[in-house]
């Protein structure tokens, strides 16, 4: 007789409840859980390859030993006085290994959604007329001057050092961070990049290089994809040259945020570690060793006026002191920091940076737009060498900016008499929509009000079987305005009760913080000290958080490219179990249809149909198109009514009740005043004189 089922015969045990805890606990990105980074392997047609007999098989994880854990605890060997200095190490022979033919790329390729394309212009166009006929020639010609490309597609990172070259030292790097298997991205962009003859062999014109645009899913590894490149360009161009112990700036990349520029900085440190290479971020006080030309025609002057006056007058308490030169070989900046250095100099002038060979943009499409338009391209013109390459990376990339970047490089190499580089463009899956590893959700609140109970209930879950999706921390909250983020922490920051950390749990994070206040934050974030954070678009792009659960849009994102940035601070590097859910009310009606049209084209690329969906067909059918109009008005502004009134606070408290707090505020100031009144007239009175006569 088993005695457990005797005693538990009156008790109901739900075993599937636990499963399915266990299994959603399982699969939430601060699990730590290693998961395949890639995010697509459809099948494709045709047979597979078999291996001859006398074929070999690729070593491609040769690095990576299996560890045995048994083994003997090996002797310490005593190094002898001859031994004192180790032996230089050469670099390890290239070993050939087998290409894969067109077809075999081109299989491989489409099996990662991946498209690679020439951009290149072709110079013999002629001048288009306007007749029908012509103009439809002219578009077919465009048409057809765009090559598509099937590069050997990377299949391990084994392979860099292996049959690209990449360099010993960058190759140990990236086997002790546990870099094995590349995503599409990286698979696309860095045979390319590292070594475009190896990668496109009967390509011509790949000496020096090619320019690059990749636009890939957020959390694909991009950073890791334009820094590999860029540390071993400088490594083997000054092998060549027999150059060592000095520092000279030969890469530049720009990033829009600080948030981006430290974690860029941290990323290229532990690649470039043992290289001599140093990877440093631009302050106030950086000074660089540039060249001071004349400023015939240009036209960014100005943009220095920009920065706020408080910067100005410190700079002037520090112009009298000797500046020293900073020692970087990669400098990460901000666009309008490396602006005010360059235009730091007489009137007249402005510095260049000759030796700088490669530019990198890190989300291309913000450095592109108006606000940073003018910035961006004077740092890009004050890069004069003629070797100079330039790479472009974001999620999200509209086809005006793309035309621009043709113009731009065209232009340059004409005004420089050079030939242009190929231009080549990567983009992986589906042009602008979010990652199809995480669940979305649209959630209808009707009001101001509702969000925040709607936000409530998603820290508190009242029932076990709730609608709603689950959310743990940590998590993002995004709000339009800083006012609106400042007032959400006031609201929820006793939401969390004292056993589990109190108000310690809930910080709110945008660019009216100082530097130290935002890297505070970020650090205690990063520790898991702080679970819920409530920021603005400033941590919207480029972030990496490796464990963040969810990402809650408070206020709907300002445009289709906003909504997929900030999803993608959730399920990076293929980790499964992320939610992103967004509220609207009755204002956001107008404008939310964009937001879901990208939901429906990511789940559509997941596999999603049906009840599965986030979006349903109807609401898809039911929602107003956005006008062009509001679409550019959204984007500048964002919504109308949340920027002032009534509709823009962030309270629980009913209209009644805060009336009645206003009115009793009021009345206690106006007999304050009252008071300071009376005082007054008592006091002009002057001393009692006594009675008169």
């Amino acid at each position: 007789m088993d005695i457990l089922k005797v005693l538990s015969r009156g008790t109901k045990r739900i075993q599937r409840n636990n499963k399915n805890a266990s299994n959603t606990q399982q699969k939430l990105p601060s699990a730590g859980i290693s998961t395949n980074p890639q995010l697509y392997h459809d099948q494709v047609r045709g047979q597979k390859r078999k291996r001859t007999k006398n074929e070999p098989e690729a070593e491609t994880h040769d690095e990576l030993p299996e560890v045995d854990f048994f083994a003997p605890k090996p002797e310490p060997v005593v190094k002898t006085s001859i031994e004192t200095e180790a032996p230089v190490q050469a670099p390890k022979p290239t070993r050939p290994s087998r290409l894969l033919s067109e077809d075999e790329c081109r299989q491989l390729l489409r099996s990662h959604r991946l498209k690679i394309t020439l951009l290149s212009k072709s110079e013999d166009q002629s001048k288009v007329n306007k007749s029908k006929k012509k103009k439809k020639a002219a578009v077919e010609v465009k048409k057809e001057g765009k090559k598509q490309l099937f590069p050997q597609p990377l299949d391990s990172f084994g392979e860099l050092r292996n049959a690209y070259g990449l360099a010993n030292k960058v190759a140990d790097n990236l086997v002790f961070q546990g870099y094995r298997v590349p995503t599409e991205v990286q698979m696309g962009s860095l045979p390319l990049l590292v070594h475009p003859q190896a990668a496109l062999k009967d390509e011509d014109g790949l000496e020096a290089g090619v320019d690059f645009l990749a636009i890939a899913p957020t959390g694909s590894g991009k950073t890791i994809s334009f820094l590999i490149p860029a540390i071993n360009n400088i490594l083997r161009r000054r092998s060549q040259q027999n150059i060592s112990d000095i520092h000279e700036l030969e890469a530049v990349i720009v990033a829009p945020t600080r948030e981006l520029v430290h974690q860029i900085v941290s990323e290229g440190q532990k690649l470039a570690q043992g290289t001599g290479l140093k990877v440093v971020s631009m302050k106030k006080q950086t000074q660089l060793s540039a060249e001071q030309v004349d400023m015939a025609e240009d036209s960014s002057e100005d943009e220095g006026d920009k920065e706020s006056d408080s910067e100005d007058e410190e700079e002037k308490k520090t112009d009298d002191k000797p500046k020293q030169i900073t020692k970087a070989d990669i400098l990460v900046t901000t666009p309008f920091l490396l602006l005010k250095f360059l235009t730091s100099g007489p009137p007249s002038t402005q510095k260049a940076l000759p030796t700088v060979r490669d530019l990198i943009l890190d989300e291309a499409d913000v450095l592109l737009d108006p606000l940073f338009r003018d910035a961006m391209m004077a740092d890009w013109t004050a890069c004069t060498n003629p070797d100079l390459r330039v790479s472009f990376w974001s999620a999200t990339m509209g086809s005006n900016i793309e035309s621009m970047v043709t113009e731009k490089l065209t232009s340059r190499a004409q005004s420089l008499g050079i030939t242009p580089k190929p231009f080549v463009r990567l983009v992986v899956g589906l042009k602008d929509t979010a990652v199809p590893n995480i669940t979305h959700k649209l959630i209808y609140t009707a009001t101001e009000q509702g969000k925040l109970l709607a936000l409530r209930q998603l820290l508190h879950p009242t029932a076990a079987d709730d609608s709603g999706p689950p959310l743990r921390p940590p998590f993002l909250i995004f709000t339009q305005t800083i006012d609106r983020a400042t007032a959400l922490h006031d609201e929820l920051q006793y939401d969390i009760p004292l056993e589990a950390g109190g108000a310690a749990r809930i910080a709110a994070l945008h660019s009216g913080l100082t530097d130290s206040a935002r890297s505070a934050i970020m650090r205690k974030f990063r520790a898991g000290d702080i679970w819920v954070l409530i920021t603005t678009d400033v941590l919207a792009r480029g972030v990496d958080f490796a464990g963040v659960n969810g990402v809650v849009n408070y206020d709907v994102p300002g445009s289709s490219a906003g909504y997929v940035h900030r999803a993608g601070r959730t399920g990076r590097a293929g980790r499964e179990g992320g939610v992103a859910v967004t509220f609207y009310t009755k204002e956001d009606i107008p404008f939310v249809k964009m937001v879901a049209n990208v939901i429906a084209a990511s789940e559509k690329q997941a596999g999603k149909t049906g009840d599965e969906a986030g979006v349903q067909k109807w609401l898809l059918d039911a929602l107003p198109n956005v006008g062009k109009a509001d679409r550019k008005k959204l984007k500048e502004r964002g919504v109308e009514a949340r920027r002032s009134g009534n509709k823009a606070k962030i309270t629980s408290k009913s209209g009644y009740e805060r009336r009645k707090e206003n009115n009793r505020r009021g009345a206690i100031e106006g007999s304050k005043k009252r008071k300071l009144q009376a005082n007054e007239d008592s006091g002009d009175d002057g001393e009692w004189g006594g009675f008169d006569d």
